[in-house]
C-alpha cells in the first residue's frame, strides 16, 4: 500500500522533475516508509512506500525488472502474489525480492495487459515499457485503489490522489458542471471518469489503459459480473446459498491476512465487521487487534455503539481498543479530514474514519474493514422499494428513492452558468441501468451501487482517511469472487430479514444472535449531523470568504435561506443541505482551487 505518481510526455520534451517531486511530496502520508524516483526519456515515475510485504530494500519502488524491460510503480496488495510467484517461477521467471510489486512486473511480462485477470487484490499501477515507450495504467476490479489523471496537450500526469496533481501545477481547476450536478444529486457521488474539476479525471475501476508514445490511448474493461442467475447455481436453496456465501467470505478474509506485519480489524459491532472477527477467530487467529470509535451524544443522538463492539471483542477474546472522541475534537479535526479528501465527500463518518485511523495507525499498519456489504448484499432500507419497481421503471425509481434532489431543485440552488440544460445525473443512471445483464430492478440497482456509487463514496472515503495516516485498509466484502457470487444470488435471499438476509443467516452460524438481529447501525457523528457550534462557525466562515464570493457557485438567495435555518433544510434522504453546500466550498478552499 503506497502512493504513486508520474508524468509522460508526448511532445518530445522531458518530464518536469520538480513537478514529479511535488506530487511525491504530497503523497508522503500514504507512504511514510520510503521514497523513490525514476526517469528515462519521456517518462518519469515516483513512489512513496508503506512497508507491508517484503520489508527489505529489495521491495522498494519504482522497480525495474531484471531484464531492464519494464519499470513500474504499484499501490495496493496482491493477495495471491505467493501463488502467482510460484506459477511464474515455473514459467521461467527469476525473482530477486519477495514483494508483490515484482510479481506484477513479471505477470505483465508473461501475460501482457491480461495480467490483471490473474491478480486477486486491490491495486493501481503504472508500467513503462522501455522498448516501445508505452505507458500501461491499471486499476482493480472494485476501484479500491485510486488513480487520478491530468492531461494537457503533450503531457499526461497521474497520481494516487487528486491533491498530488494539484501540487504539480498546471491543472484546469474550473468546475465540471456535470460532476457538480452529480455531487448535488447523488449524495456526493461523482462517477468515473469525471471529478469535480474539469482538468482531472480518474481511471475507471476494472480498467487497463494503454497509452501510446504519441498520446493516443485505448481502454479495456476487464471485469463485470452479469447480475443474472447462473446455471451452476440452479437448484440451490437458502441453506446452500448461506453456506456458499460464508465460505466465499471466509476465503476473502483469509486472503486479506497476507502481510509481513500484523493485521487488525475496524470493529463497529455491526454484522459485517463482526463476521470478519468471527471468521478470523475461526481460522485460529489469536490476540487480534480490534478498534472501535465513538462520539459524545448531541441533540438526543447517541454517538457510539460500544455495547455491540464490546460484546464481539469479549466473545472472540480480541485485543480491543476503544476510542471515545469528544465533540470539540470533531470540529477541530474537520479541516484535516477535508484536506485528506481527494474529492469532496459529505458523509459524516469521513471525519470519524480520519480520527479512528490516526489512532489505529499507532498500533498496526493494516486493518480489515466491513465496508461494501450493504451495497453487495442489499442491506439498506431503500432496496425493497427499488426491488418492487418494474424493471422498465428501475432507473426512475432509483432516482426518486436515492437522489438527494431532482434537476428542477438544482435550478434554485446553482448559479445559472453551472446548471446543465438537462438532468445529466438521471441520464447517467438510466444509461447504466439499460445495459443488458441485470434481470430485475434490484439487480440493476445493486450493479449501479456496487460498481459506481460504492467506488466513489464509501470505498474512496475509507482509502482517503486511512491512507492519510499510512494505514492500509482491506475490504473482504469487495473480494471479486464474493461479489460475483452475491450478484448471482436470488434477490429475495438478499432482501430477506430486513436486508442482507443471506448474510445474516451466515452470521447466525458464528455470531451472538443479538448482534445479527440488532437494528441496523450507522457511523453517527452528532457534532456534524446537527449543524451547530464550531462546525456551523466554520461553515459560515467558508461561505462568507472572498473565494466563495468570487466563485459564486450558489445563488445568494439559496445561501441566505440555508444560513437562516442551518439545521432545517434537508434532502430527500434527510441529509443537511447546508452541509453539502459548505463542504464543497471548504474543500475547494482547502485545496487552493
Amino acid at each position: 500500500m503506497c502512493g504513486l505518481a508520474g508524468e509522460i510526455r508526448f511532445d518530445g520534451a522531458r518530464p518536469d522533475p520538480d513537478a514529479v517531486r511535488r506530487m511525491s511530496d504530497r503523497l508522503a502520508p500514504r507512504g511514510p516508509d520510503g521514497a523513490g524516483a525514476w526517469s528515462r526519456g519521456p517518462a518519469a515515475l515516483a513512489h512513496r512506500r508503506l512497508k507491508i510485504i517484503d520489508l527489505s530494500d529489495l521491495g522498494a519502488q519504482p522497480m525495474t525488472d531484471a531484464e531492464d524491460e519494464v519499470t513500474g510503480v504499484f499501490n495496493g496488495c496482491i493477495y495471491n502474489y505467493q501463488e502467482l510467484r510460484r506459477e511464474l517461477r515455473g514459467l521461467g521467471h527469476r525473482f530477486v525480492s519477495t514483494s508483490d510489486t515484482e510479481v506484477v512486473l513479471r505477470a505483465y511480462r508473461q501475460w501482457g495487459t491480461a495480467c490483471v485477470d490473474h491478480l486477486y487484490g486491490m491495486f493501481a499501477f503504472a508500467l513503462v515499457e522501455h522498448r516501445t515507450g508505452r505507458l500501461i495504467l491499471g486499476r482493480d476490479r472494485l476501484g479500491v485503489k485510486p488513480l487520478y489523471l491530468a492531461e494537457t496537450p503533450g503531457r499526461l500526469r497521474f497520481a494516487s490522489s487528486l491533491p498530488a496533481l494539484l501540487a504539480a501545477g498546471d491543472v484546469d481547476t474550473s468546475l465540471d458542471p456535470v460532476a457538480l450536478h452529480q455531487y448535488l444529486s447523488w449524495h456526493a457521488t461523482v462517477a468515473a471518469p469525471r471529478t469535480i474539476l474539469t482538468g482531472v479525471r480518474k481511471l475507471p475501476p476494472a480498467t487497463v489503459r494503454v497509452v501510446e508514445p504519441d498520446g493516443r490511448h485505448q481502454d479495456h474493461r476487464y471485469w463485470q459480473p452479469s447480475y443474472t442467475r447462473r446455471p451452476e447455481h440452479a437448484g440451490m436453496g437458502p441453506s446452500e446459498w448461506r453456506d456458499a456465501v460464508l465460505e466465499a467470505l471466509r476465503t476473502a478474509v483469509r486472503r486479506r491476512m497476507v502481510a509481513d506485519v500484523p493485521v487488525g480489524v475496524l470493529l463497529s459491532g455491526g454484522l459485517d465487521s463482526s463476521l470478519i472477527v468471527a471468521l478470523l477467530a475461526d481460522e485460529g487467529q489469536r490476540d487480534l487487534a480490534t478498534f472501535s470509535v465513538g462520539f459524545e451524544s448531541e441533540g438526543g443522538v447517541e454517538g457510539d455503539e460500544f455495547a455491540y463492539s464490546d460484546l464481539i471483542a469479549k466473545e472472540f477474546d480480541t485485543d480491543h481498543h476503544r476510542l471515545m472522541v469528544p465533540s470539540a475534537r470533531v470540529s477541530a479535526a474537520l479541516d484535516a479530514a477535508i484536506a485528506a479528501m481527494s474529492e469532496p465527500m459529505i458523509s459524516h463518518d469521513t471525519v470519524a474514519f480520519h480520527l479512528l485511523s490516526e489512532q489505529v495507525a499507532k498500533e498496526v499498519k493494516v486493518v480489515q474493514s466491513g465496508q461494501g456489504a450493504d451495497e453487495v448484499f442489499a442491506g439498506y432500507h431503500w432496496y425493497p422499494e427499488l426491488a418492487a419497481a418494474p424493471r422498465a421503471d428501475a432507473a426512475d425509481q432509483y432516482a426518486r428513492t436515492y437522489f438527494d434532489r431532482g434537476h428542477d431543485d438544482l435550478a434554485a440552488m446553482l448559479a445559472p452558468d453551472l446548471l446543465p440544460p438537462d438532468d445529466v445525473s438521471g441520464r447517467f443512471v438510466r444509461e447504466h441501468m439499460a445495459v443488458p445483464g441485470a434481470e430485475t430492478s434490484l439487480d440493476a440497482a445493486l450493479r449501479l451501487d456496487t460498481h459506481v456509487m460504492l467506488v466513489d463514496d464509501p470505498v474512496k472515503r475509507v482509502d482517503n482517511m486511512t491512507m492519510d495516516w499510512g494505514l492500509e485498509a482491506r475490504v473482504p466484502f469487495l473480494d471479486h469472487e464474493l461479489v460475483e457470487l452475491a450478484a448471482a444470488c436470488p434477490p429475495e435471499l438478499k432482501l430477506a430479514d430486513g436486508g442482507k438476509g443471506v448474510l445474516k443467516e451466515a452470521g447466525r452460524k458464528l455470531l451472538p444472535h443479538g448482534v445479527v438481529d440488532r437494528p441496523k447501525g450507522y457511523f453517527p457523528v452528532p457534532a456534524i449531523t446537527h449543524m451547530a457550534g464550531p462546525v456551523l462557525e466554520r461553515v459560515r466562515e467558508a461561505l462568507g470568504a472572498p473565494e466563495a464570493k468570487r466563485r459564486g457557485l450558489f445563488r445568494e438567495s439559496c445561501l441566505a435561506e440555508l444560513l437562516a435555518a442551518p439545521d432545517e433544510h434537508r434532502t430527500r434522504r434527510g441529509a443537511n443541505t447546508l452541509w453539502q453546500v459548505a463542504l464543497l466550498e471548504i474543500w475547494l478552499q482547502t485545496h487552493g482551487v
